[in-house]
């Protein structure tokens, strides 16, 4: 178990140190000049062992909103149980965005990421395939708040849509329309809009 315990973390810490590495490399040179071999080099493991870990330099670049992603549903895990569905998620969503903003190491990649999202056309693809990916979770996690079957009741699943597509749109309009917003503050509105409309009851409501 120890054994197993210590290459799980030796692991993790690779996995990290691949990600800071090439967050680093992304800043300084831009996302298209940054190769594999230069972040693998900058580790001192080998691309294969890139491999590993990511399928692709996307799949790195969007490794902050896949851990986003997982911070959201403990979040929501988190809010009071009687809490309507969507604004416990509004909740939820807008505290991750916040403390990703504002934290330090976490706060310079998401900006970095922003900045990949609004640049490359690759990255914007694969964030928003990692968006669609991530829907069935969030359903799951929305029916289980709502004491409902997701495969017999379609609400569930309508809430993860229409909340990935919440996210899609305040990014959208941070990138086009008001940079000099917070991304936290776009989806807060986008939210509010969606609470303001299917905001379902939870089970213990």
């Amino acid at each position: 178990m120890d054994g197993a315990s210590l290459r799980e973390r030796k692991k993790q810490r690779t996995r990290e140190a691949l990600i800071d590495a090439a967050f680093e490399l992304f800043s300084t040179k831009g996302f298209e000049a940054t190769t594999v071999d230069e972040i693998a080099e900058s580790v001192e493991v080998s691309s294969r062992t890139f491999f590993r870990y990511f399928g692709s330099k996307e799949d790195v670049a969007t490794s902050l909103q896949l851990q986003q992603f997982l911070d959201v549903y403990s979040a929501l895990d988190e809010r009071p149980a009687d809490e309507p569905v969507m604004t416990a998620l509004r909740r939820a969503c807008v505290q991750v965005l916040r403390a990703y903003e504002e934290g330090g190491t976490d706060a310079t990649q998401f900006a970095c990421v922003m900045e990949l999202v609004q640049k490359s056309p690759a990255v914007l693809s694969r964030s928003l395939e990692m968006c669609t990916e991530q829907l069935d979770e969030l359903a799951r996690r929305v029916a289980v708040r709502m004491g409902v079957d997701p495969v017999s009741d379609p609400r569930p699943k309508l809430v993860a849509a229409v909340s990935s597509a919440a996210l899609q749109v305040a990014v959208r309009a941070w990138r086009e329309d008001e940079p000099d917003e917070k991304v936290s503050d776009l989806a807060d509105r986008a939210f509010a809009l969606l609470e303001a409309g299917i905001n379902y009851p939870a089970a213990r409501a």
